[in-house]
């Protein structure tokens, strides 16, 4: 899917959805090393292995983005 695409319908994306790691960078404006680095230390959640890909859950996202707020 295209990036600019999976940042445009995140906001409609279900909680149970899950993102790559490219995604997670577009959304918290860094580069793909440092997702992989807050993911280590915990200011984002961890990813998940699903299949041969990593994947982040949307939902742990928003809350970590929005800072539990809904």
């Amino acid at each position: 899917m295209n990036r600019n695409v999976c940042l445009k319908d995140f906001d409609e994306l279900p909680n149970a959805a899950a993102v790559d790691v490219r995604t997670v960078a577009a959304l918290c404006a860094c580069n793909v090393a440092t997702v992989w680095e807050r993911s280590k230390r915990g200011a984002l959640p961890a990813p998940r292995k699903i299949g041969g890909s990593t994947r982040w859950n949307v939902g742990e996202l928003r809350k970590v983005l929005l800072g539990d707020a809904k």
